[in-house]
This record gives structure tokens, sequence and C-alpha cells, in this order.
């Protein structure tokens, strides 16, 4: 689990494909306090293993899925990333709960500079969009971030100066892509009141004490 603060922004070393997937290498410094074979970090939002930890990298390995559903196929040498260690219990809850489970991808069709910030407006699947609520969270190649707006084709974001200077929407702009990951308590909310065995509805909630 993550918070979707980004702890630093870390620069492909090397990424190899195969038919089976990728190996990529990640030059870092503050997520490689510590780290271990085995521990996760988020790359652009994805969860990924620690295959192999250096003193100044690490490497992951990427499946075919992955590869598909997220923008980490698109990466080369020298492209910057998001990174971010997994949340420890005793950590603030900065953002918001991320599983770096990503949704999907999403492109970004506006760039808008308002005041001292940026709106970004991201077009998104239909399926993603149903979970994005106006002042809801969501995450944006792992970054914690708070919705403006919602269409039946995008939504919005508001980032703020110092957002910008250290992660990866710094320096994107119209046409790229971006990891989405929406809120995973509004699925579960979802399923509770529509797919369940026990359907939250009206007549649910009169049985169990609660009237109009």
């Amino acid at each position: 689990m993550f918070t979707g603060i980004i702890e630093e922004l870390g620069t492909v070393k090397d990424i190899k494909k195969g038919t089976k997937g990728a190996r990529l290498t990640i030059n870092a410094k503050v997520v490689l306090e510590g780290a271990r074979i085995g521990d996760s970090i988020t790359v652009n939002g994805v969860c990924l293993t620690a295959v192999r930890v250096t003193e100044n990298s690490f490497e992951v390995d990427i499946a075919p899925e992955t590869l598909k559903k997220t923008n980490l196929g698109e990466f080369k040498n020298g492209a910057r990333v998001n990174l971010e260690r997994a949340l420890r219990l005793s950590d603030r809850l900065g953002g918001h709960l991320v599983t770096g489970h990503i949704d999907a991808a999403g492109v970004i069709k506006e760039k808008r500079k308002e005041g001292n910030s940026y709106r970004f407006f991201i077009e998104a699947p239909k399926e993603i969009l149903r979970y994005v609520v106006q002042k809801g969270s969501v995450a944006i190649d792992g970054i914690s971030l708070t919705v403006v707006d919602v269409t039946d084709r995008l939504f919005s974001a508001a980032i703020i100066p110092h957002t910008m200077s250290v992660t990866t929407l710094g320096i994107k702009g119209v046409g790229d892509t971006v990891n989405l990951e929406t809120d995973i308590i509004g699925k579960y909310v979802e399923k509770m009141l529509g797919k369940g065995e026990k359907k939250i509805d009206e007549a649910f909630l009169k049985q169990h004490g609660f009237s109009k």
C-alpha cells in the first residue's frame, strides 16, 4: 500500500524487453535507503518488486499484462519516473490509500496555466471515469491528486508548483500518457451496492433499522 506522495524522481538506466516481459533498471537515492530484495516500490504509480538492489539503483521485472495496461512500455533510457516506497503503519497518510494496481492509462488532452498552478485535463476510459468523482481522490502516475471536475470523457486536476517541480507532471505535456488508479473505496462501495449477495438498497436499510 502507498500514499501517492512521491519521494523522488528516479531515472531509467536500462530497459530490456522480451516476449515474456521486461527488466527495468532505475537509478535512485531516497527509495534505496534500507531497500532490500522483495521490497515494493511504485514506478509511475505501478507497484513493482525489487529483484536486485545496488548502491545507486534497483531492478524490477515487468509482466506482459503490466506493459499492456500501463505506460511502462514507453520508457526509454534517461526517462524520469516517480518513485515511492511502500507505506509503513507508523507513517502519516499524506495523500490517500493507493494500491499501485493501475486501472488504465489516460492521455493528457490539455495543460492549462491557472494562476500559480496548472490544470491538467486527462482523457480516460468510461469504465474508469465511473469511479472518478468531483473533489475525490485519484492517482496520476502514482501522484495523489484531487479531482476538480469530471465529464463523460475526461477529468481534470489542479497541480500546484511544488508537485510540478518534484514529479513527472512538470515535464509532461499534451499527448503524453499517464497511469491512472481510481480510489479503491469507490470500487468496494459499488460491489456492496449492486454485486454482492446482500444488496444494500432501501429495503435492506429499513430491515436493519434505517428509515427516512
